[in-house]
């Protein structure tokens, strides 16, 4: 995994205040404690803490001078001896009291920042964002010309690093446009990968295929024409790498007609056939592979990908309609969304797809054959249970509107009606699975609509009749329960009355959500500081980004959320088609055990 610094932050909370976090790494040792130190413009280092801090990887200092710049950095104590200085991180002088780090843009006319990824870039240990600006976009059911997809990388300091150009013939939309930000070949900076076409332009200004190639129809779809999947240098923007995408969208022709679209795909416009989802995963259980995926509503074809040593290369393609009656089971389960955890224990990834998993070599593990869905949680949401457990929603089924399964086997643990048997009707529309009830045991699942009303515990039973927001979740205010993230704001769910309770909001400072009732931030993301997340909302005027911290005390600490490897895998695909929250590989709650080591070896960057 990614080598990263210790991510020092500082806030100004209040005129007299600082808070100051930073990061335990999965590379130290259990017992590892720190000194944090101050430095006043010219002045001298100060150390803050009396005492090595033991405990939690926070600090609110009390006695900063604001008629000067205090830069704060951290060292790591282990067995007596300090080791070296970490990176710094400085507060100006006379900086206001806000909760954020400004990120300014520089947004092409008629787009807006909608979703983000982050990736080491250039080998610092420290993160950069890359950011999808959408302009006209359109859903594969809608008709329309789109604008072009724009790709761009930031450093924290808002330097302009490229811009990528999907071009006219890639349709922008949720739903087309997966873009992944890894390091997929080893060399300690992050690439990016995703879908090109005739007159995709590389962050150098290289075209790719023919620039002079229009293959949008007069209903806007694009049906015909090549199709790429193009490898970019994180740093630069370059294209390192195209070859054709996997699978076309008909054998053999870049042409095809409609009936011949219709018979493989399930319609002749396009709805079906271009629903693209995207991921990383281990599937050797050391190094990381590109997962890129077309279809699910009917047939479902997956792709794994290696980048070694400069070349892209084909590992395995999962086809639902390859012949087979058993791969046909898998057709038709796919979510909008899909996660990647290590499912059987192996040491090795394996893809949830929906209502199916894939396992490591590309063959099917199994499918629950509920059907298609909007939205999906993997983590250890039954901590009674051996191994990970998978909250599902499936939008049309009639006695499974949502379903709770054990990760490995498939296994349906319970489920909800969302109509009542034999009738057919549209299931939710959203689903949720976060820890936020100290009084069960695991994590609450609830939906929105359907029929399906209530809150259940992880073993199904209801216990609350008013639900919370059903769009993402995030950890913020210090204990070991989740937060409601809803849009740009944040809540508290009140379990004994029922009732959400707003901690925080990002509409003070001017910060909007995207995809409309999807409503979601550019991205939420443990990027530096302690084990809580980040959130990074843009602004209303399309501006700037703006990166909150939570500045609430905590007595907790863990190794930071980016180096468990499933947490840093659902960062990698939040921002794929429906996003969802991300999740750890162990189960967090205030009768926790303490999880394990994370298993991790750290790349060093090459020069």
């Amino acid at each position: 995994m990614e080598m990263l610094n210790r991510g020092v932050v500082a806030i100004r909370k209040s005129a007299d205040s600082v808070c100051v976090s930073w990061r335990v790494l999965g590379s130290d040792p259990a017992k590892v404690t720190f000194n944090l130190y101050r430095k006043t413009g010219a002045a001298g280092a100060t150390k803050l803490n009396s005492t090595p801090i033991a405990v939690e990887t926070f600090f609110t200092d009390t006695k900063a001078s604001f008629s000067a710049d205090n830069t704060y950095f951290i060292r790591a104590v282990n067995n007596g001896k300090e080791g070296a200085d970490s990176d710094p991180f400085t507060v100006k002088a006379n900086a206001p009291a806000l909760p954020y780090l400004s990120l300014p843009l520089q947004t092409p006319d008629g787009y807006t920042p909608n979703d983000a990824s982050v990736g080491d870039l250039d080998g610092d240990g420290a993160y950069e964002i890359v950011l999808h600006q959408v302009g006209r976009g359109r859903d594969n059911s809608q008709g329309g010309i789109t604008t072009a997809p724009i790709l761009e990388a930031y450093k924290i300091d808002g330097t302009l690093l490229w811009r990528i150009n999907l071009g006219r013939n890639i349709r922008e939309g949720a739903h087309y446009t997966q873009f992944m930000v890894y390091d997929l070949d080893g060399d300690g900076k992050a690439e990016i990968a995703c879908k090109t076409a005739d007159g995709s332009i590389d962050g150098k200004g290289t075209v790719i295929g023919d620039s002079t190639r229009d293959w949008r129809n007069r209903n806007g779809y694009v049906l015909a024409g090549p199709e790429y999947l193009t490898l970019f240098n994180g740093l630069t923007g370059a294209a390192m790498a195209t070859t054709d995408f996997v699978p076309p969208r008909y054998p053999g022709k870049t042409d095809p007609t409609t009936e011949e679209l219709k018979a493989l795909w399930g319609d002749g416009y396009g709805n079906r056939m271009d629903r693209f989802l995207a991921g990383i995963a281990y599937l050797d259980g050391v190094h990381p592979s590109l997962i890129m995926s077309r279809g699910y509503y009917t047939r479902t074809v997956v792709t794994a990908w290696d980048w070694r040593q400069g070349k892209l290369s084909r590992k395995w393609t999962f086809d639902s309609d390859n012949g087979t009656e058993a791969d046909r089971a898998y057709r038709g389960q796919g979510n909008h969304n899909l996660s990647i955890a290590d499912v059987d224990g192996d040491g090795k990834d394996e893809i949830v797809y929906g209502a199916m998993t894939l396992d490591d070599n590309g063959k099917g593990l199994y499918s629950t054959r509920l059907g298609h869905g909007d939205a999906l949680h993997v983590s250890d949401l039954d901590p009674d249970r051996p191994g990970l457990e998978v909250f599902d929603i499936q939008e049309r089924f009639d006695d499974a509107g949502a379903s709770f399964r054990d990760a490995r086997t498939g296994e349906i643990l319970w489920k909800k009606a969302s109509v009542k048997a034999g009738e057919d009707g549209e299931g939710p529309g959203r689903g949720l699975a976060l820890n936020i009830d100290p009084r069960y045991r695991g994590s609450e699942c609830w939906v929105a609509g359907a029929g399906i009303t209530g809150m259940f515990d992880a073993k199904g039973n209801k216990i609350a009749d008013r639900t919370p927001a059903v769009n993402m979740g995030i950890y913020w205010d210090g204990d070991l329960l989740s937060e409601i993230l809803n849009g740009v704001d944040i809540d508290k769910w009140d379990y004994l009355n029922s009732k959400s309770q707003r901690i925080f909001s990002g509409r003070l400072y001017n910060c909007a959500s995207n995809n409309g009732t999807k409503s979601n931030p550019c991205l939420s993301a443990d990027l530096f500081g302690d084990w809580r997340e980040e959130l990074i909302c843009r602004t209303a005027d399309n501006k700037e980004l703006r990166i909150f911290t939570t500045t609430i005390p905590t007595k907790y600490r863990f190794t930071t959320f980016m180096h468990d490897p499933q947490y840093r895998l659902s960062i990698a695909w939040q921002n794929v088609a429906y996003n969802q929250p991300p999740h750890t590989s162990f189960y967090i709650g205030d009768d926790m055990r303490q999880p394990a080591r994370p298993n991790i070896t750290f790349i060093t960057p090459k020069k």
